[in-house]
């Protein structure tokens, strides 16, 4: 299988890495305006280099992943359909709710596989807690916990333009909400803090919320957040039923330190980035894709799938904003 990579930055050399070591790829082909990045792709996994996207999508590829910036998923998403190519590409769809949903229904008849990056669909922790949910052992469901918290802040230019705490960290706990529990999210009351760093106060964002979701069914999903997190990289969930509780991100490298009287869990080096956390989640993601590639599998998480969390995050953010509870039809229809 011949795969094609667009964008080798941190993520997209980070995937040029784990598609270079699925048995199942053949070959890369890679394209990044910077030529340097290109280079080390060249010499470290023995990719193909194209001069540009036009240029990648006729090299015979089989599949492409864009890791490209946001501003340009839009674009080479509706140009690998246009050429019939599935296509990986990581989340968002785009910058904007109105340009995403253009996206989707730009290709909303191509019959082209599109699958959005969220990786903890494919944690083998969340893939057992959604199947504990859909076999029953939990019984009904009545509250959610979800949990995201970096160990240090972006940097201030990422801040800038990413649109908020809600639409760029966020936006993986409301995904993972709707997948575990199989439920969609009516109703949101978000509030938020700063009191760390102030160039993200300065951008109109803020570095520590809280979000409380209302589920279709009446569960209450309550999401936790922040861009300080000194002992380490942080993401958790908890769900709790009338006949069992269970968590995930219960484990030795939990970035949390015990005080009870002689309690040593966790024991182990705390995760300390998100490629540490998920890079099983990351390797299991991508061979997903090859068998989306293959015809074998659907996508397990189409552009439709990415903007139900995006609406969540638009919901959010402007709760923060107006101090209110907000509605998903409310964001949808504005």
């Amino acid at each position: 299988m011949r795969i094609g990579i667009l964008g080798l930055g941190r993520i997209g050399a980070f995937h040029a890495e784990t598609l270079s070591r699925l048995d199942v790829v053949e070959s890369l082909v890679v394209a990044d305006p910077f030529a340097g990045a290109v280079t080390a792709a060249v010499e470290c996994f023995g990719a193909e280099a194209a001069d540009s996207p036009e240029a990648l999508l006729a090299a015979g590829v089989d599949g492409v992943v864009i890791a490209a910036a946001t501003d340009a998923h839009p674009g080479l998403i509706l140009a690998a359909v246009r050429a019939g190519v599935p296509v990986f590409c990581e989340k968002p769809v785009a910058r904007t709710m109105k340009e995403g949903a253009e996206v989707l229904d730009a290709v909303a008849d191509s019959g082209v596989e599109i699958q959005i990056g969220y990786n903890r669909r494919f944690d083998a922790g969340f893939v057992a807690a959604r199947a504990a949910v859909l076999n029953g052992e939990l019984g009904l469901l009545h509250t959610v916990r979800s949990t995201t918290l970096d160990p240090a802040p972006p940097p201030a230019a990422y801040v800038a333009a990413s649109g908020g705490i809600f639409r760029d960290c966020s936006v993986h706990d409301f995904d993972i909400i709707r997948w575990v529990t199989g439920r969609e999210v009516t109703e949101v009351y978000a509030t938020g803090s700063n009191r760390g760093e102030a160039y993200i106060a300065e951008a109109g964002d803020a570095d520590t919320t809280a979000a409380v979701l209302t589920l279709d069914d009446a569960t209450l999903a309550v999401v936790s957040n922040s861009r300080h997190n000194a002992r380490g990289y942080d993401v958790r969930m908890e769900l709790h039923g009338f006949r069992d509780s269970i968590a995930v991100g219960l484990e030795d490298k939990l970035p949390l330190r015990s005080v009870e009287p002689g309690v040593t869990f966790p024991a182990g080096t705390p995760h300390d980035f998100f490629m540490d956390r998920f890079t099983e989640a990351y390797r299991a993601e991508l061979s997903a894709f090859t068998d989306v590639v293959a015809g074998r599998l659907s996508s397990p998480c189409t552009v439709a799938d990415a903007l139900e969390a995006g609406w969540i995050a638009e919901a959010c953010t402007l709760s923060l904003r107006e101090h209110r509870t907000v509605t998903i039809e409310e964001v949808r229809g504005a």
